[in-house]
């Protein structure tokens, strides 16, 4: 089971895409604990809204820079040793794929391979943040984190799911070899406030055409599944990994397993819309399941999910409504 929390008051934590959507809640998360948190971020998909709350905010410090690049010389913010290393970045959805691939690779590869020198400077814990992507379009269900995976590796959704694979290869050479303090957390499809409406996942997707009554778009025959996990469960499952000793990769996520086209039917009926579901072409590559197998989080973290769907997507439309008055 988790030790007591290794980081809290006096610790100085680094969170890559800090201004993203789960990272930003991680951010919010180490606050709440004591800690000292610099968010870096390239604001390509992140957003200072997300961070703005922590404006004020005497432990918090938000720097502007493409972690592809390296980390800027001469920021105060990033002068002093970090004690944990949280590597969230990376353009993560659908869309982004086909808009900021060369960048999707590059955040995996020489952004990943900056920040594990960093961290092996430092002394920290590196935490990187992995995906269920690396599993592709699984023969395995529910996947194990013994399972190698099916991924087409020149299709459409590869720069995510190679670059992920290759940030994690590169995580355990660093462990292997330079005895650094390393994590990897695959994470399995979350959802919930801060979500980008167009970032064309299907969530704020349905939600978005939902609350405005028109057709929900959901591809192919909508009999494909994820299991959605409210954004509140993941941040503490990351949070039971950075604190223990345990070097993974371990899922995160939920069993709570759906259809799309139960998805959107169940967003249309939360959201009080009048709208139909259609359906659209499907996309190349889209994986026919999805649900973790979350064995080894709870054995080694004692994890466990808490949020229903019901409970997660209500709170989630209520964002999104919102911010469409």
């Amino acid at each position: 089971m988790n030790a007591d929390a290794r980081f809290g008051p006096g610790h100085r934590i680094l969170v890559t895409g800090g201004a993203g959507f789960v990272p930003s809640h991680l951010v919010d998360a180490l606050i709440a604990r004591g800690c000292t948190v610099v968010a870096l971020d390239n604001f390509v998909t992140g957003s200072k809204e997300n961070v703005a709350h922590l404006e004020d905010e005497p432990r918090f410090s938000l720097v502007e820079a493409d972690i592809s690049d390296g980390l800027p010389a001469g920021d105060p913010a990033l002068a002093d040793r970090f004690d944990a290393i949280l590597h969230m970045a990376s353009p993560a959805s659908p869309t982004d794929f086909e808009k900021l691939p060369v960048e999707i690779l590059r955040v995996g590869s020489a952004g990943t391979l900056h920040l594990l020198e960093r961290a092996v400077a430092d002394g920290a814990r590196f935490l990187m943040a992995s995906t269920s992507e690396a599993y592709g379009d699984p023969k395995e269900h529910p996947q194990r984190e013994s399972y190698w995976g099916n991924v087409n590796p020149i299709g459409i959704r590869s720069v995510y799911d190679e670059a992920k694979r290759f940030s994690e290869a590169a995580t355990m050479a660093y462990h292997r070899s330079r005895g650094l303090d390393t994590a990897i957390v695959r994470i399995f499809n979350t959802y919930g406030p801060r979500m980008r409406p167009d970032d064309g996942r299907a969530i704020p997707t349905f939600i978005s055409q939902a609350l405005r009554d028109e057709p929900i778009t959901v591809h192919g025959t909508g009999n494909q599944t994820r299991s959605i996990c409210y954004v509140s469960d993941l941040v503490r499952g990351i949070l039971l990994l950075l604190d223990s000793r345990e070097t993974g990769p371990i899922n995160c996520g939920t069993e709570h397993e759906m259809s799309m086209r139960q998805l959107a039917e169940t967003i249309v009926s939360l959201a009080g819309s009048s709208s139909e579901v259609t359906f659209i072409t499907r996309s190349a590559d889209d994986p026919e399941m999805r649900r973790p197998d979350l064995t080894l989080a709870r054995e080694l973290l004692g994890y466990e999910p808490t949020v229903l769907p019901e409970d997660g997507l209500r709170r989630t439309i209520e964002y999104f409504r919102e911010r469409m008055v």
